[in-house]
């Protein structure tokens, strides 16, 4: 779940008429600040902007996939815009275990070197 701030941050952006990549922007600087303050890692910089892509649109924000991404990835897409207006409860062993799995992960991919 994203936090209060990024979610009002979002919404602003949203009211002032920004873009959806705008928007989505702040999820994906929070996903990064997580990896970096350890809340866990990732294997690669693009998973990082991936995890914010998708909470993005969970979260709302009407981000199709690009016009470049693969039928997995324009399926995954269109499965969180459906998530969003979707009211049901997540699993909770689901979101564990997935938690857990970044966990072991690597907090290098967003360094400043790696997002340079």
């Amino acid at each position: 779940m994203p936090e209060r701030k990024t979610l009002e941050r979002a919404a602003r952006d949203k009211r002032q008429g920004k873009s959806a990549s705008t928007q989505a922007g702040e999820f994906v600087r929070e996903e990064i600040e997580h990896v970096r303050e350890g809340k866990h890692g990732v294997r690669s910089t693009k998973q990082a902007i991936a995890i914010g892509l998708s909470k993005a649109r969970r979260a709302g924000v009407k981000l199709p996939a690009s016009k470049k991404a693969s039928a997995a990835t324009k399926r995954k897409a269109a499965q969180d815009s459906h998530a969003a207006g979707d009211g049901h409860a997540k699993s909770a062993t689901r979101a564990r275990a997935t938690t857990t799995a970044l966990k072991r992960e690597s907090a290098k991919p967003a360094s400043r070197s790696a997002l340079s």
